[in-house]
């Protein structure tokens, strides 16, 4: 009886080994294991931070090829392309405010600014409860009094914004910037303290 006992055993083992063994082979050679395995550190979040984050993470189809580039992120419309080289080049525009439309999953214009706009111009153009991108074209004589002018790319974040929308320009800032060539300096600023004209001063210099 033990012996059969045993028999019964040893081979209900194998046969449940042998079966994770198929199952996880399977599922690592689909993808399955890769797909869902790279998202356990949000088990460690609270759970409402997790529908928002995976919305976020793992972009659709229309989001990864709008804009004609398959990395991840959201898109960039055309126009933002075309409306930084007017600024980088022609000096038609002292700044370039950009938001990402969420129905459209890409990156446009909001605002542009005249070169007669001021700095405050500039920070009085941003939203105070929600994320943007901008460019600022920064003009400043040099102790050796040549012209010179630099180009900054500001990620606004303030902390009053919400989750989400944090999360959204951040995950697409990275791919957004590669996009405009010709940027000296990034700011992320979460509140005017962070991106004050002085601290411009002393990054161009």
């Amino acid at each position: 009886m033990k012996a059969r006992q045993d028999g019964f055993a040893y081979k209900y083992m194998k046969a449940r080994r042998d079966g994770l063994a198929y199952k996880y082979m399977k599922a690592r050679r689909d993808g399955f294991a890769y797909k869902y395995m790279k998202w356990l550190p949000l088990l460690l979040l609270p759970s409402p931070y997790i529908p928002p984050l995976l919305s976020i993470c793992e972009p659709t189809n229309a989001m990864a090829f709008r804009g004609g580039n398959a990395s991840s992120g959201m898109g960039v419309a055309e126009d933002c392309r075309s409306t930084f080289l007017e600024l980088q080049r022609k000096k038609a525009f002292r700044y370039v405010v950009f938001k990402i439309d969420e129905k459209k999953k890409e990156v446009v214009v909001e605002k542009t600014g005249s070169p007669a706009e001021s700095y405050d111009d500039f920070t009085a153009s941003l939203p105070e409860n929600d994320c943007r991108f901008a460019i600022y074209d920064f003009d400043f004589v040099t102790s050796e009094n040549c012209q010179k002018s630099k180009i900054f790319f500001i990620a606004w974040s303030p902390s009053v914004s919400r989750i989400r929308a944090k999360m959204l320009y951040a995950t697409s800032k990275d791919r957004f910037r590669r996009e405009l060539d010709g940027i000296h300096y990034e700011i992320q600023a979460t509140d005017s303290t962070e991106m004050e004209l002085e601290i411009l001063q002393e990054r161009a210099h």
